[in-house]
């Protein structure tokens, strides 16, 4: 994916009241941040952020935290939010792989992968977010009861999850390959940019749900 850069993007970033600079010293006390102790869920590669921003408006009761590795991309989800300002939601413009370093054990909820970038070379695999290596990291980061939740319109990555997930002993709960024609994974889905624009070309969203 080419990325336009945005010269201003890494000032705003650091100057922004919705972005956490040294997010390894909140680690174990993410709470803190939020107007209450609540569930924390967080969302990795959240782009430009609709799905957080409108999961948030929606669900009060949660706190939120999407994580961006790209400083324009985030820049986007920041000006969005100065005209929303929702105050259970924070942002992180840092690499996933850092995930098990900045949030302690068993302090998130649940997970969101949506529109994951494939990495399609098999060189390339331990880099996309459902391999065993991320999912080892998730597994020390996530509650005991919590879950991960992965959309994506790429059947190959799709299938390549579905694998990764059985080899390291996590389970599948539910799953579609057409969340859209799906009533029961469908209800209360929220759309992320990537999912309507894909859709809208006939592309069929899969979507599981997994647990340890």
């Amino acid at each position: 994916m080419r990325l336009r850069n945005i010269p201003c993007a890494d000032e705003a970033i650091r100057n922004s009241a919705f972005c956490i600079g040294e997010p390894q010293e909140h680690q174990g006390h993410w709470q803190d941040l939020f107007p209450a102790s609540q569930p924390l869920h967080i969302e990795i590669g959240m782009g430009k952020g609709r799905f957080l921003m409108d999961s948030a408006v929606l669900n009060p009761g949660i706190s939120y935290i999407g994580i961006e590795r790209y400083s324009s991309v985030l820049y986007r989800a920041i000006q969005k939010m100065e005209q929303l300002s929702v105050p259970n939601l924070r942002f992180l413009c840092m690499d996933a792989s850092d995930i098990d370093s900045v949030f302690a054990t068993g302090e998130v909820e649940r997970i969101y992968l949506n529109f994951s970038d494939p990495w399609p070379k098999d060189r390339h695999a331990g880099r996309r977010l459902t391999s065993r290596q991320f999912l080892a990291r998730y597994d020390r980061i996530l509650a005991g009861n919590g879950c991960i939740e992965f959309k994506t319109d790429n059947q190959n990555l799709f299938m390549f999850s579905m694998e990764e997930l059985n080899e390291c002993g996590w389970k599948i709960r539910a799953f579609t390959r057409d969340l859209h024609h799906d009533p029961a994974m469908n209800e209360g889905n929220i759309m992320t940019e990537y999912e309507e624009k894909f859709s809208s070309m006939g592309n069929p969203i899969c979507k599981l749900i997994a647990e340890r």
